[in-house]
């Protein structure tokens, strides 16, 4: 069994903060459970270009208020009670009109040092990489 707190991730090396998000990584591929979750801030006033290329991923809203626009150019609105899922891997713009807390689901698992490249796309990692890393 796995039991962890937020406020034991928070400042470590799984609270990983940039200039748009805050994504404190509560499960990791590491933990062997065959997804990652996620406790992420989408900070107020910010847009983030995000494509998971290698990725599927579930996100459920439990804090603000935002928009996610997709490459078609349908825009839905964030509000807490509302999920989406990218399961056909969407390139999508994601802003926060105030800020946004989510609960975020990957599969396959993040190892916890992804960060989204010029493309908004988090690198696939692959085992015998992740094993150097250790």
């Amino acid at each position: 069994m796995i039991v962890k707190h937020l406020e034991a991730v928070i400042d470590t090396k799984d609270d990983i903060d940039t200039e748009t998000w805050n994504a404190r990584r509560l499960l990791l591929r590491k933990d062997g459970m065959g997804f990652s979750m996620h406790d992420t801030i989408i900070k107020e006033g910010t847009e983030t270009l995000i494509w998971y290329r290698n990725h599927v991923e579930a996100v459920y809203c439990i804090e603000g208020e935002g928009e996610i626009e997709l490459a078609s150019g349908k825009v839905y609105p964030i509000r807490p009670g509302m999920l989406y899922a990218l399961d056909g891997h969407e390139k999508h713009y994601l802003r926060a009109r105030t800020q946004l807390r989510m609960v975020c689901v990957f599969n396959p698992p993040l190892t916890g040092s992804e960060v989204h490249d010029e493309d908004g796309v988090y690198p696939l990692v692959e085992e015998n990489e992740l094993e150097k890393r250790c």
